[in-house]
Parts: C-alpha cells; structure tokens; sequence
C-alpha cells in the first residue's frame, strides 16, 4: 500500500534539485554572455543568445546547493551525488532541447511540445537513474503530471512578472 511520503513526499524531494537547475537561469541568468559565444554548427547557432554562462551556471549551482541542504538531514545523506546527477541531467537536456530548436530554425522562445515541457526532466532522470534510489512507478507518474502541470503555472507567472518573454 502506497502511503503520502511515498507517492508524493520523496518523489518531490527526488526531483526538487531538477527543478531548482531548470528554474535558476530564470531567476540568475541573462549574464556572461550566449553560452555557445555565438558559434554555429550547420551554420545555425548551437544554443543561441537566451542560453547563458551565468544561467547555466546558476542551473548547475542551484541543484547542487539543493543536495547540499538535502545532506544536512541523516534520512537525506545519499542525495548529493542523486542531486548532482539531477541537476547536471536538467541543464542538458534544457540545452539539447535549444540545440534542436536552433538546427530546425525555430526561433529564440518558439514552443517546441514535450521537449519545452518534459526535455529537462528526462534527462534528469536518465542521468541519475544509475545512482538507483528512485521514486516508486506511482511517484514517478505524480512528478511527472506534475512538472506538466507546473511548467505551465511557472512559466505564465514567470511572463508576467516580466521574467520571461513568452508565456511556455
């Protein structure tokens, strides 16, 4: 039988160091300059001007602090390298997600369906899913409706509150 801590507790403390990277360079980004210094690949840029040092940077920074905290509770002691893994997942696939927007000429702040929505939160997954540790199968599907849910709150308050300049 599934109890609260296991169907929504640990799953939301499990991938709270993901969201944390995913939401920073909302927060701390916009400095340091394009992160891919304005290369290209293909002739299109690799990740374009929105993706920054700084903001990588916070992503990374932000999840890791999160594991950081999460250690300082005995039951939580196994959660940096989970967290580190997190966060480093989230930042990829939040990059990978503007690589392919780039390569197919979408432009800067352009909707792409699934890879907008769930792009850092895969890879996320895949990254630290070695480290074992998991949430349960139930868990897993609460945090991922979920980050659906979510992405779409935090992204329209986050364009009023002139933090962004499109509302996905």
């Amino acid at each position: 039988m599934l109890d609260l801590y296991s169907l929504v507790v640990y799953p939301l403390i499990y991938i709270f160091p993901a969201y944390a990277a995913n939401g920073a360079p909302i927060l701390f980004g916009g400095r340091g300059g394009p992160l891919d210094r304005g290369r290209k690949f293909r002739n299109r840029r690799i990740f374009g001007d929105n993706k920054t040092i700084f903001g990588t940077l916070s992503a990374l920074i932000c999840g890791v602090l999160t594991g950081i905290i999460y250690i300082q509770f005995p039951q939580l002691s196994f959660m940096l390298p989970i967290a580190i893994m997190l966060a480093l997942g989230a930042v990829f696939g939040d990059l990978l997600g503007s690589f392919i927007k780039r390569q197919l000429q979408l432009r800067p702040g352009s909707g792409f369906p699934i890879m907008d929505q769930y792009g850092f939160f895969i890879f996320a997954l895949a990254f630290a899913f070695w480290l074992g540790n998991l949430p349960s199968v139930y868990g897993l599907l609460f945090i991922t409706v979920l980050t659906g849910v979510l992405h779409v709150f935090t992204n329209r308050g986050a364009h009023k509150l002139k933090l962004k300049s499109v509302p996905w």
